[in-house]
């Protein structure tokens, strides 16, 4: 049966009827009425394209990978995406290790169903050489605690994986231009996926009654509805997939029910998804600021050498620049002092010559202390008349 009826045997006939007696009057066990969803949680790992989605008492997780390998003959231009599940005994006892069971397959192919159908990934954006060489991306989902309705909670996961992981960048080299180079992050940017909306599963759960229906179903639900009906959808109210998971069958007008309604869920959904990731990208951006901002202190604090030379020698340019200026401009005071220091001296000289010269020539004579006129010229009269007798 497609219907998980594998904690049914620990339920009694009574808690069976009690819910869908409760359900009759709108009322469902956990307190919700028939189309409420339970709480939805979604947080993030530390690296990118990791997510960890709690709806109610589910609990899924979803890991996004890439590796380069050959594309398929009939889309050489495209990638490939790939969904794993993982159901482990820890979540469920019903669950067994080994090859998935029917319940995993059916997951998978869902969630498969619904991202590749609509072409929600871009997957000619994931071809990095036409014909040798493009992108395959993996999604691997893994339960951790099956609390009912393992699709939507499986799906959220899937799409806050995808939306939060970057591949590296490629870039072709080489003598041809045909080799492939993968850049690591530390080199260049990591690039996110393009992805153009956004799928979202919301899951429907008819009992014996067919005017019983419900959304989101627990764990205990599951064990007692009839028949199941699985809607992705987008925000704009595109149906990407419909899944009937068996069980009894479901009027048309029904249907159309459900997809109305599954139109609005999607939208709130995917409001939720869109902040968390806005949310986590903002952290990752500041994340990154602050460590480029610690480097640049480090290189800052413990500087080259190169640097220090360079800057002590720029210093020590100015330093010799301007005391060469002031030697300059000391030297050219100097010289204005020295020069008007020699005019006086000369002026000085000029003064004493002149007043040596009013004293007659004997101040020609160093040797001489000098001689009065009145006696010179005595003594020169004196020799002209002796000459005179001769």
């Amino acid at each position: 049966m497609e219907q998980r009826l594998a904690s049914s045997w620990h339920m009694t006939v009574n808690e069976k009827k009690f819910i869908e007696t409760a359900l009759l009057s709108e009322v469902r066990v956990d307190g919700r009425r028939p189309f409420d969803y339970r709480k939805l949680t979604i947080k993030f790992g530390g690296d990118d394209g990791s997510s960890e989605v709690q709806l109610g008492q589910t609990h899924v997780m979803a890991f996004v990978t890439a590796q380069l390998v050959q594309p398929y003959r009939d889309r050489q231009n495209e990638g490939t995406l790939s969904i794993f599940t993982e159901f482990s005994p820890m979540a469920d006892p019903s669950f067994e290790p080994g090859r998935p069971g029917e319940l995993a397959v059916e997951l998978g192919r869902i969630i498969d169903r619904g991202l590749r159908e609509s072409r929600a990934v871009d997957m000619e954006s994931l071809c990095v050489l036409s014909g040798k060489l493009v992108w395959a991306i993996r999604i691997d989902i893994h339960i951790l605690d099956n609390g009912g309705n393992l699709v939507d909670a499986s799906n959220i996961a899937a799409l806050a994986a995808l939306l939060t992981f970057r591949r590296p960048e490629c870039s072709l080299g080489g003598e041809d231009g045909q080799q492939v180079v993968v850049h690591p992050p530390e080199e260049r940017e990591p690039i996110p996926l393009i992805v153009h909306h956004l799928p979202i599963a919301v899951t429907f759960g008819f009992f014996s009654n067919e005017n019983i229906m419900v959304i989101d179903p627990t764990h205990h639900e599951e064990s007692v509805m009839t028949g199941r009906m699985t809607a992705t959808l987008n925000a704009n109210g595109d149906v990407c997939a419909i899944q009937k998971g068996g069980g009894e069958g479901v009027f048309q007008r029904v249907i159309m029910h459900c997809l109305q309604l599954a139109r609005v869920k999607a939208g709130d959904i995917t409001t939720k998804i869109k902040n968390a990731v806005e949310s986590y990208n903002t952290e990752r951006a500041l994340s990154k600021i602050k460590r480029h901002t610690s480097s640049v202190a480090l290189d800052v604090g413990g500087a080259d050498p190169r640097l220090g030379e360079k800057q002590n020698q720029a210093d020590g340019e100015k330093d010799h620049h301007h005391s060469y200026q002031m030697e300059l401009k000391d030297e050219g005071s100097f010289m204005e002092c020295d020069t008007t220091s020699s005019v006086q001296v000369k002026s000085n000289i000029n003064d004493r010559v002149s007043n040596n010269f009013l004293g007659g020539p004997s101040s020609w004579d160093p040797y001489s202390e000098g001689v009065k006129p009145d006696v010179l010229k005595a003594s020169l009269a004196s020799r002209g008349n002796d000459a005179s007798c001769f």
